[in-house]
């Protein structure tokens, strides 16, 4: 649970020219995203960053957490065989067969090493669950993400789950979050 001293907050897209003085959460690669190259991603527009900020100290842009979202959508070259696809499209309440349904992925969610342990991860993950499911935007079934092997319990607590088990021994592994599962 968030503490006080994190509320009042904000949470806002990055402009496109916008520069990230300072970031570390622990992580080079999630650091070296958010300080060099989600700028890119936004002119390139192949993703969007947002940053978590105290709302009494905007100016020295002392940022808590990041994260940054795309389009991806749960296709059925992400499994195994197209029997595996349809075991997964069959839990879902859907009329309508589709090859793939539309997801938006969490690239990266980076927390600061001085705010971490204070449920800022967990917020921001409902924040953006939130976001898709309040008045959904863009016709997003699913979350995705390529959690690191070391975060998968920290999206599984979250409600994400593993979308098949081809990349169970990966550095990586693609879980994903039914988006609809929150609205019934």
């Amino acid at each position: 649970m968030l503490e006080k001293r994190y509320l009042p907050y904000v949470v806002r897209k990055l402009e496109s020219s916008e520069f990230v003085p300072s970031f570390n959460c622990g992580d080079d690669d999630l650091n070296d995203f958010i300080l060099n190259e989600s700028k890119l991603y936004r002119k390139e527009m192949l993703a969007v960053s947002y940053v978590m900020e105290h709302q009494d100290d905007l100016e020295h842009k002392n940022i808590v957490a990041f994260f940054s979202l795309a389009n991806d959508k749960v296709n059925v070259s992400d499994f195994e065989n197209k029997t595996e696809f349809n075991r997964f499209s069959r839990r879902f309440k859907n009329e309508k067969r589709m090859r793939g349904y539309p997801a938006a992925k969490i690239c990266r969610l980076g927390v600061s090493v001085d705010d971490k342990g204070y449920g800022v991860g967990s917020f921001l993950l409902n924040f953006i669950k939130s976001y898709f499911i309040s008045d959904n935007k863009t016709g997003c079934r699913f979350l995705t993400v390529d959690a690191y092997a070391d975060a998968i319990p920290f999206y599984i607590k979250n409600g994400f789950v593993p979308l098949n088990n081809d990349d169970s021994d990966s550095v990586t592994r693609l879980l994903f979050y039914d988006l609809k599962s929150s609205v019934e």
